[in-house]
C-alpha cells in the first residue's frame, strides 16, 4: 500500500465518482480503478459499491476513510517538515468565499496572506453560504468565509467584523440617482431580490427579518442563478440588500441603509486542531480584522 493509494481511495470516497475523482487527481480513470482494486486486494474487503450514478462506500470503506484522512494528515506534516524548516511553511488551503454578501477586508487578507506565505496555495472557490459549508463538512474546503449566521454549533470559527447592509439599484431606479442614505420607509412597495435558493436561505431569512424589524413588508423576489442573480436589480426592476463590498456588478449603485444595521461576518473551519496552512491563515484573518483597526467594527 503507498501513500497515492490513500489519497485515490479519499478522492473516489468525496467525489462518489471515479470519474470526477479521475478529474481531480488528473489522472486516467482506468489506471485509477486499477490502483483502488489493487488496495482491495492488499486490505482484503471491498471498499465501493458502484450503482448507476457512481459509488458509495461499503461499511469497510467508510471505516478505512477515516483511518485514511489521519494517515494522509499526518504524512503531509511529516513531509513537510524539512521544506517548513529549510523554504517556509508550505501547504494548502482551500476557501469557500459567500457570494450574498462581502466582506470588505477580504482582498486585503488574500493579497496580504499571499505576500507573506507565497509558498501557501490558495485556491478560491464562491458559492452560497449554504453550499460552501457543506463542502466543507464533506472536506472539499478548508475554511469558509461567509455571514455568520451561515454558521453552525459543530464548526469552529473566528468573528472577522461586521459590514453594513446596503441598498443595491440598477441606474435607472429611482433610488439610484440619488447620495447618502436609503431611508426605510423608501423600500416601502419595492420587489427585493433574494437568492431564492435553499443554500441561500439563511440570507435571504435575514433579508426579510432585517426589513421586518424596521416595519417593512418586503416583497421578495427569487433571483437568477450565479452571476444572473442581481440581473433584475440591474434592469431597474427591484432592489437588492446586501453589503456594499458584494455590489461589484456593472452598473449597480450602492447605498447605505437608514437607520443602518449590519451583517456579522465570521471565518468558518471544522477541525479543532487545524492543519498548519490553515492555522496560518486563521492567524492572518485574526490580524487584519483584530479591534482598533480603522473603519472596522468589531462583532462583541
Amino acid at each position: 500500500m503507498e501513500l497515492r493509494h490513500l489519497r485515490y481511495f479519499v478522492a473516489i470516497a468525496e467525489e462518489q465518482s471515479f470519474t470526477r475523482a479521475a478529474e481531480r487527481l488528473w489522472v486516467a480513470q482506468p489506471g485509477l480503478s486499477t490502483q483502488i482494486r489493487r488496495l482491495e486486494a492488499d486490505l482484503g474487503v471491498k471498499l465501493f459499491q458502484r450503482h448507476s450514478r457512481g459509488v458509495h462506500l461499503t461499511d469497510a470503506g467508510d471505516l478505512f476513510l477515516s483511518r485514511a484522512r489521519i494517515a494522509l494528515a499526518a504524512a503531509e506534516v511529516a513531509f513537510s517538515t524539512g521544506h517548513d524548516l529549510e523554504h517556509g511553511l508550505v501547504g494548502s488551503v482551500r476557501l469557500g468565499i459567500a457570494t450574498e454578501a462581502g466582506w470588505r477586508l477580504l482582498p486585503a487578507l488574500l493579497d496580504q496572506f499571499g505576500c507573506e506565505r507565497p509558498k501557501i496555495e490558495l485556491t478560491v472557490v464562491e458559492s452560497h453560504g449554504g453550499t460552501l459549508v457543506r463542502d466543507l463538512r464533506d472536506r472539499r474546503l478548508d475554511a469558509v468565509v461567509a455571514p455568520a449566521m451561515f454558521g453552525s454549533p459543530d464548526l469552529f470559527h473566528r468573528t472577522l467584523g461586521q459590514e453594513p447592509w446596503s441598498v443595491l439599484a440598477g441606474p435607472t431606479h429611482r433610488l439610484a440617482g440619488a447620495t447618502g442614505p436609503v431611508a426605510v420607509r423608501e423600500l416601502q412597495g419595492e420587489e427585493i431580490v433574494v437568492t431564492g435558493h435553499r443554500d441561500g436561505a439563511a440570507f435571504d431569512r435575514a433579508v426579510a427579518e432585517t426589513l421586518a424589524d424596521l416595519g417593512i413588508t418586503p416583497a421578495l423576489r427569487g433571483g437568477r442563478p450565479g452571476p444572473a442573480l442581481l440581473t433584475g436589480v440591474a434592469s431597474g426592476d427591484a432592489l437588492a440588500l446586501t453589503t456594499s463590498a458584494a455590489a461589484a456588478v456593472g452598473g449597480l449603485v450602492a447605498r447605505s441603509l437608514e437607520p443602518s444595521r449590519w451583517v456579522d461576518f465570521a471565518l468558518v473551519w471544522r477541525d479543532e486542531t487545524p492543519a498548519p496552512a490553515l492555522k496560518h491563515f486563521i492567524d492572518a484573518a485574526s490580524a487584519i480584522s483584530a479591534p482598533g483597526r480603522p473603519a472596522l467594527r468589531a462583532v462583541a
